[in-house]
């Protein structure tokens, strides 16, 4: 017989609601404590039902932990079930609780084991595709931080592109379903390819020509043969491969920014362009993910949000891969103002803010929801 989960948001809702109501109409994102990040909605995020979640634990049965066991599988928190006709069941088993916990400290989270609110949160945020576990081992910076380096992280088996290569060509290669023009294309990925060579002695060039090319780009969506399909606007946002594989691929369902304010886009949904190119190309160079929230290789980005500057972190990891360029100006401040801010550096704010915060945001989506 199914347990039935109950989050710690139900006590809250009765009078949130009434609260939402004026928050969302009186109070801009501004009056909330320094430091929240705005309330977005995910109505068409893929995993905006794990809210449903809230509250499960060990030995609880809901239907939609299922779902959830295929997207801790899909970042590499969890092995597939033996049998290959065997389907992830909705039973919160031993196996989930350990991934679950696993997941938690990769993103400075309280390692609780259950689904609370904080992590569901963190869950639901769009993302980059790579996983953060390989073959049962974290990725993710926590574990490096013991060998006295900062939270970056390698492939395993720390590839890199050859040293006697100091230029990498670059193609844009698959424009086909992507509206923007092809000279705004490369402006923004020359912008971003310029972060990674300000830090080391590499050098980036774009050329027309695929077979000329050491990397290539391209916009796809849904099963486009690499064995990694695209889920639609937000969710998954992009991937890319380790070197020297040199292949990065796009979302095109999201409504990307390639111009321009992506804080004032018309759509909520709206991703930067530009930002994630920026992590992509840290995968396309050898960087795995960081635990490190101010990062640019941070798995998670909100959208209308820009995060294009690389962090201390980011430098020292690809750095170590390529070696230091003398000119190298330093790195920028963090950015402070909530539109800037990455969905998951929210795990740094205290914790009964969070779980306000988190409160709050889903009484509005259900209510939101309710009004469609």
């Amino acid at each position: 017989m199914a347990t039935t989960c109950t989050s710690p948001l139900i006590v809250f809702l009765a009078a949130a609601v009434a609260t939402v109501l004026v928050v969302s109409t009186v109070s801009p994102a501004s009056a909330l404590p320094a430091g929240l990040p705005d309330i977005k909605s995910p109505f068409h995020n893929p995993w905006s039902a794990f809210k449903n979640l809230s509250g499960c634990h060990f030995g609880d049965e809901r239907q939609g932990l299922g779902k959830l066991k295929d997207y801790l599988w899909h970042f590499g928190y969890l092995s597939y079930p033996s049998s290959s006709s065997a389907r992830f069941n909705d039973l919160f088993d031993a196996d989930m609780e350990m991934a679950i916990k696993m997941y938690q400290r990769n993103f400075g989270l309280d390692v609780t084991g259950q689904l609370d609110a904080a992590t569901v949160a963190q869950m639901m945020a769009p993302r980059c595709g790579v996983a953060d576990v390989v073959n049962g081992t974290s990725t993710m910076g926590n574990s490096s931080a013991v060998r006295g380096r900062g939270l970056y992280s390698y492939f395993p088996g720390s590839p890199r592109w050859p040293r006697s290569k100091k230029t990498l060509k670059y193609a844009i290669t698959a424009t086909s379903q992507t509206s923007i023009d092809r000279a705004t294309l490369s402006r923004v990925f020359a912008s971003a390819f310029a972060q990674w060579s300000a830090a080391t002695m590499l050098n980036f060039t774009e050329t027309a020509s695929a077979s000329d090319a050491d990397i290539t780009i391209g916009f796809y969506a849904g099963d486009h043969g690499d064995g990694e399909a695209f889920d639609g606007p937000l969710g998954t946002l992009a991937h890319a491969f380790s070197p020297t594989n040199g292949r990065l691929h796009l979302d095109a369902s999201e409504a990307w920014v390639a111009g321009g304010d992506v804080a004032s886009a018309s759509s909520s949904f709206a991703v930067d362009l530009e930002s994630v190119a920026v992590h992509e190309i840290g995968h396309i160079l050898g960087l795995g993910h960081s635990s490190e929230t101010d990062s640019i290789m941070f798995p998670t980005l909100t959208s209308r949000t820009r995060k294009v500057n690389l962090a201390s972190d980011d430098v020292s990891g690809i750095q170590s891969l390529y070696g230091n360029n003398p000119n190298f100006k330093g790195v920028m401040p963090p950015a402070t103002s909530s539109r800037e801010m990455d969905s998951a550096g929210a795990g740094a704010l205290s914790r009964p803010w969070r779980g306000l915060v988190d409160g709050v945001a889903a009484v509005a989506i259900g209510f939101s929801l309710a009004l469609l």
